[in-house]
């Protein structure tokens, strides 16, 4: 089943349940496909790049969860939790931060990484590897970590 049907079958049981915060969480996801659809860009959506998208949503709510809590704005920080919580049941499950230093310990042994200045090449492998696994900036800290030698 496609990311759009999963979508809007479950937008259609929140709207029975009267589910306002699922509500708004899908029908950004709605209107987030629809959006690439109408991109132009001729191609069917992959998986790979409904992740991407779904990601990017995710990643958009955690930075304003972020300045909404720091801003002491626990009303909208609420709205963005509960959001992020939905968009979060259509992403694939994340690695933890065990399993992700031991995928970059073996990235960094095939390309022989050893100091700091080997970031770029084993970023360039770990982002692609581990696409939809780990988020990002939590794989660029752990590298840094690895190769200053802090972990």
């Amino acid at each position: 089943m496609s990311l759009e049907a999963k979508v809007m079958e479950q937008l259609k049981d929140a709207m029975r349940a009267k589910d306002e915060a699922a509500l708004r969480a899908l029908r950004a996801i709605k209107a987030a496909i629809l959006i690439e659809k109408t991109s132009g860009r001729g191609t069917e959506m992959t998986e790979a790049d409904e992740t991407k998208m779904l990601q990017k949503l995710a990643k958009q709510r955690k930075d304003s969860l972020e300045i909404f809590t720091q801003q002491n704005r626990e009303d909208l920080a609420i709205k963005e939790q509960e959001e992020l919580a939905i968009i979060e049941k259509f992403l694939p499950q994340q690695m933890s931060v065990e399993e992700l230093t031991a995928v970059l310990k073996e990235i960094m042994a095939t390309v022989g990484a050893t100091s700091p200045a080997d970031m770029g090449k084993v970023m360039g492998l770990a982002t692609k590897q581990l696409a939809g696994k780990a988020e990002g900036k939590l794989i660029s800290e752990t590298v840094k970590q690895l190769l200053s030698g802090n972990a």
